[in-house]
Formats: structure tokens, C-alpha cells, sequence
């Protein structure tokens, strides 16, 4: 048997692939987040309850209207894009104007609210969801097996992140979006829909939460908890990676993810801590954030 550092490689690199699972679930909803404060300037403390919502609304699909998990993850995001759009475009765009902690307090509220529908009709207890016929068994790599569900939530959250920064850095609808956060009289003045795009950017904020919450049914169990669990420690990912960067949220989240993967291998009794420990020494020698921008 193979060691490194008396450790079996067999469970190091499985401890690695949960780590770069976990990664892959906060590089998405860290980089919702980051697109809500990057171009909003809103704290969206409501994102796991929206994630939370995601994992939900594929369950309730898949239970009564017998839509499976393929057509789940292009309706999902959708429906709770949309849900997004309808709470910024009558509570949230009220709050731009005031501080910041006035939309922490609104979304919280709202994440509590949403949290505590789902806990009245379904309880605490998790409601398991199939995983995909194309997607079960896995695939033996000789050093470690591969669970194919695993597998595609890695590749497919690495696609879906840099197709959303792509669309954010790379082309004119991310630009508009960006000018229109940074001078929006300056760019509603050349003919452009200001506040359709400001609903639009919270909607892609949200319809990645709902996106991350499909891909995160088959592997974790449905929960009104399970986005509360988690919505922490993806904000501290945002803070490591630096508030409102978009890039910055992706590369954390998986890095985070990999670190907390590694140490479960070497010290598990710090597992839980080690992506805030990590928060405190950025905060101390960065307090931007590692690809921020210095106020």
C-alpha cells in the first residue's frame, strides 16, 4: 500500500475528491454572492435559504409533476431566478439607498421566513433524492474509485463558473451590467433599461443558488437546513476571495474546498474550522480579500 506522510494515498485522494465536491458547491454559491455585492451592494444573507429552495423545488418536480433531474437543472435555476427577480424588483431595490446593513436584515428575514415554510410542512428531516440513471455507479481509477455523480458536479460547476464570468468580464450585457452599478444616470441616459438589468443581476444570483441546490439533491438530503449549514462558511469563502470578486470567489472556493478536503486527512478535529482560520489570517494581512480591491 502506497503512504505519504503515513497516510494511505487511497484516503488522501478521497478526502481530496470530497474537499474538490465541497469546492465545487462554494465556488457557485460563492460566486452568486459575489455577483450580488460586486454589482448590488447588497449582503444577501437569503442565498442558502435560495440554494436551500433549489434542492426543493427540483424534489417537489420530481415528486408531483414527475419532471426528472435533467429537465430540473434548466427549470430550477429559472424558477428561482425568477422568485429572485420578483423579491428585488418590489422589496430589495427599495434598500439601495440606505446601508448596507438594512439589506442584511431584509434578506435574513427573508431566509428565515423561507427556512421556516419549509420546516413547517416538512419537517428537519432530510427527503432523499435519486440520483440520475446516467449518472450512477462509478468508475474504478486504481488508486481510487470514482463516483460518476461526483464527477459531473466538479466538471459541470467548473463549466458553469466561467461561463458566468465570461458572460460578467467578456461581453456587453456584463459591461451594461457593470456601468450600471457604477453610474447608472450616466448609462440610463443612453437608452438602457437600468433597473431591468439591476433585477436581472440579482435573478443570476439566485438562479445559481437554485442551480447549486439541483446539483447538491442526489448527494446530500433535502433539507429546509441544508442551506443554513452552509451559508457561512460560503460567506467566508467571499471574504477570503474578496467581496465582490468574481474570480476571486471561483479560485477560493475550490482552493477552500481542497483545504478542508486535506485537513480531514492530517487533523479532522479541525476540519470544521480551518476555512475560518483561514478568513482571520487574510483579514489580517489582506483585509481586501486575496484577489480584492484595496478601498
Amino acid at each position: 500500500m502506497i503512504m505519504i506522510f503515513g497516510i494511505p494515498v487511497q484516503a488522501l485522494l478521497g478526502q481530496l475528491l470530497i474537499g474538490l465536491i465541497n469546492g465545487s458547491f462554494y465556488a457557485i454559491l460563492s460566486l452568486g454572492l459575489a455577483i450580488i455585492f460586486g454589482l448590488l451592494r447588497v449582503i444577501n444573507f437569503a442565498h442558502g435559504a435560495q440554494y436551500m429552495l433549489g434542492a426543493f423545488v427540483g424534489y417537489l418536480m420530481l415528486q408531483h409533476l414527475g419532471i426528472g433531474y435533467w429537465p430540473a437543472l434548466i427549470l430550477v435555476p429559472l424558477v428561482v431566478g425568477l422568485s429572485g427577480a420578483v423579491v428585488e424588483r418590489f422589496a430589495l431595490r427599495r434598500l439601495y439607498e440606505l446601508d448596507h446593513l438594512y439589506g442584511l436584515l431584509f434578506t435574513f428575514g427573508l431566509a428565515l421566513l423561507i427556512e421556516g415554510t419549509f420546516r413547517y410542512f416538512y419537517g428537519s428531516s432530510g427527503q432523499p433524492y435519486a440520483t440520475p440513471a446516467a449518472l450512477s455507479g462509478g468508475n474504478n481509477l486504481g488508486f481510487m474509485y470514482l463516483p460518476n455523480y461526483r464527477g459531473w458536479v466538479v466538471v459541470i460547476s467548473f463549466i458553469v463558473c466561467i461561463a458566468v464570468w465570461a458572460l460578467i468580464e467578456k461581453t456587453k450585457l456584463g459591461a451594461y451590467l457593470r456601468a450600471a452599478t457604477e453610474n447608472p444616470r450616466l448609462v440610463q441616459a443612453f437608452g438602457v433599461n437600468v433597473p431591468l438589468l439591476l433585477t436581472l443581476t440579482y435573478a443570476i444570483g439566485a438562479g445559481l443558488a437554485g442551480f447549486a441546490g439541483v446539483l447538491a439533491a442526489p448527494i446530500y438530503q433535502v433539507s429546509p437546513l441544508m442551506g443554513s449549514n452552509l451559508i457561512i462558511v460560503v460567506f467566508a469563502v467571499v471574504v477570503v476571495g474578496g467581496m465582490g470578486s468574481i474570480m476571486g470567489a471561483i479560485v477560493t472556493g475550490y482552493l477552500l474546498g481542497l483545504m478542508e478536503g486535506l485537513t480531514k486527512v492530517f487533523y479532522p478535529e479541525a476540519s470544521n474550522i480551518v476555512i475560518f482560520v483561514i478568513m482571520a489570517i487574510v483579514l489580517l494581512i489582506r483585509p481586501a480579500g486575496l484577489f480584492g480591491k484595496e478601498a
